[in-house]
């Protein structure tokens, strides 16, 4: 069980960067501590949810998921699709601008759903399908598909990374491997790169030339009303600076509160903590599939079965907010069942034996630990551990989540600079079907880890193909199974988690991600 931290006396930092802010209206600027330090700036370039919400400021989507998760008309005014299914036409709404002031196009979107499509599984998908892509006029998107599929909105609407964020054409060409050399978006808000001080603060500025659409708000989609004309994002490692920083009215608003101080923060007058995400996230472990000893089918499933969910769901959650255990790699719903049973591997009797008569020989296995990151750090300890007591060597290092960001991309190995094993999380929303889940992807389209089972491209090709959903839902169990078998990653568990606020925040817009237009100081 961690220890309860006590509440520290926010650093002068706060006050500091927060000091151009209070040179303004108060009621009008918001100042929020982000997940994680920003580095990574391009959301198609990398799928880590600090750098989504910042680009939720930034960017606009064609269409978008409301609260019922269906896919909603953003940048798009009228659309159609031809009787044969196959050809779907896409008129821009007028009046859309870039921060640049330059105007948003239908070759700017045509260049973005291709670079998307070049990184994404549900763009590969769709591209994979798609006979031309091509703008008729400034306005005019044109997609003609080879054969008519039944995700074309849903992945143009896709609200999880990678999430189709449209940019100029100019970025869009941009190398999808190499990330886009400025930021400039079109949506509520502007980043201000002068202000950027990684590790500091990250500023924003209404966008005063932001065509909202004039539908009530509803989640990722309707209308994106910027209230507010500055957001100072403060990356503040520390949970208990965090937490007093909005006791005492420094912050307003927490992205990712500890879970050990939730408690505390709720018992405030003046603090409100709540769940933000409607179905929750996923914690799972991910594994190098590259280098000993996970490289092995029987080491891998040695390590699932000295897993036990509730200690880490305890130690990254704890007991306030709801969660169950869940091996499924698509998300447990309703009375679902964890699933860990099916192969039998859950009650190995001894996963330490197991792990050597796999050929472990007692190497350092190399457990990266993003200690700034309140849910993550306890995940990677609690694996630290297990591995321990499979009698394992384990080399915990230490990181900031950015830091493991850049270094989960290196294929080299773990003593050179690699890794082995990480903890991270997945919302529900992100990874409830073969084409949405980025994070078990295979072979050449595989997600960090590289996992390659040729049975899991065919079968999710098969999944995007089929339009008939008593197949689809055959087929989704198959990759399940092929998943846990070959052991893509080991799932840790399903919660909900929560965000924290000052009471005078109004129009907070639940989803799974953090959606700063609407809100509003009291």
């Amino acid at each position: 069980m961690l220890r309860r931290r006590p509440l520290l006396a926010a650093p002068a930092l706060l006050a500091a960067a927060s000091r151009t802010a209070f040179a303004q209206d108060p009621r009008r600027v918001l100042r929020s501590v982000p997940i994680g330090d920003l580095r990574a700036v391009d959301p198609i370039w990398t799928t880590t949810y600090l750098t989504r919400n910042h680009a939720y400021l930034v960017w606009d989507t064609l269409f978008a998921l409301d609260a019922q998760n269906i896919p909603r008309p953003q940048m798009v005014g009228e659309y159609g699709v031809s009787g044969d299914g196959r050809r779907w036409t896409f008129q821009l709404r007028e009046g859309l601008f870039w921060h640049d002031d330059t105007p948003v196009t239908a070759a700017d979107c045509v260049a973005s759903l291709r670079r998307w499509g070049a990184r994404d599984g549900m763009g590969r998908a769709l591209l994979a399908v798609t006979e031309s892509l091509d703008a008729a006029d400034a306005r005019t998107i044109v997609l003609t598909l080879r054969r008519p599929v039944g995700f074309v909105l849903e992945a143009l609407g896709k609200i999880d990374s990678n999430v189709p964020f449209m940019m100029p054409e100019r970025l869009a060409r941009t190398d999808p491997m190499q990330q886009i050399p400025e930021v400039i978006g079109s949506g509520p808000f502007r980043f201000e790169r002068a202000e950027w001080v990684p590790g500091v603060k990250v500023v924003y500025t209404r966008n005063p030339r932001y065509l909202p659409r004039a539908e009530p708000p509803s989640q990722a989609a309707g209308g994106k009303v910027a209230k507010l004309d500055r957001i100072e994002s403060l990356y503040t490692p520390d949970a208990a600076t965090a937490a007093n920083g909005l006791l005492t009215g420094e912050l307003d608003l927490l992205e990712s509160p500890a879970p050990d101080l939730l408690p505390r923060l709720a018992r405030q007058k003046d603090v409100v903590v709540a769940a933000n995400d409607p179905l929750g996230y996923q914690l799972f472990v991910v594994i190098n599939h590259l280098h000993p000893p996970f490289d092995k089918p029987a080491a891998r499933r040695a390590l699932m079965a000295a897993i036990h969910q509730p200690d880490f769901m305890l130690a990254s959650v704890g007991d306030r907010n709801p969660w169950r255990e869940c091996a499924a790699v698509f998300g447990c719903f309703g009375d679902q069942p964890a699933q860990f049973d099916t192969l039998g591997w859950a009650k190995a009797a001894d996963a330490g034996a197991a792990l050597r008569a796999a050929g472990y020989d007692g190497r350092p296995i190399l457990v990266m630990d993003p200690a700034d990151n309140a849910v993550l750090h306890p995940g990677a300890l609690v694996l630290a551990d297990t591995l321990r007591r499979m009698g394992a060597n384990v080399d915990l290092q230490v990181m900031d989540w950015s830091a493991l960001v850049q270094r989960r991309a290196s294929k080299t190995p773990p003593r050179e600079g690699g890794w082995n094993l990480f903890v991270t999380n997945a919302t529900i929303t992100g990874i409830a079907n073969p084409l949405l889940n980025t994070f078990v992807r295979h072979c050449e389209d595989a997600w960090f880890g590289w996992p390659c089972d040729p049975r899991v491209p065919a079968l999710t090709a098969e999944w995007a193909a089929a339009t008939d959903a008593a197949a689809r839902t055959a087929l989704g169990k198959q990759l399940e199974a092929v998943h846990l078998e070959s052991v893509t990653q080991v799932p840790l568990g399903q919660y909900r988690s929560s965000i924290a606020y000052r009471a005078n925040l109004r129009g907070l817009i639940p989803g799974p991600a953090l959606f700063y237009w609407n809100i509003e100081k009291g």
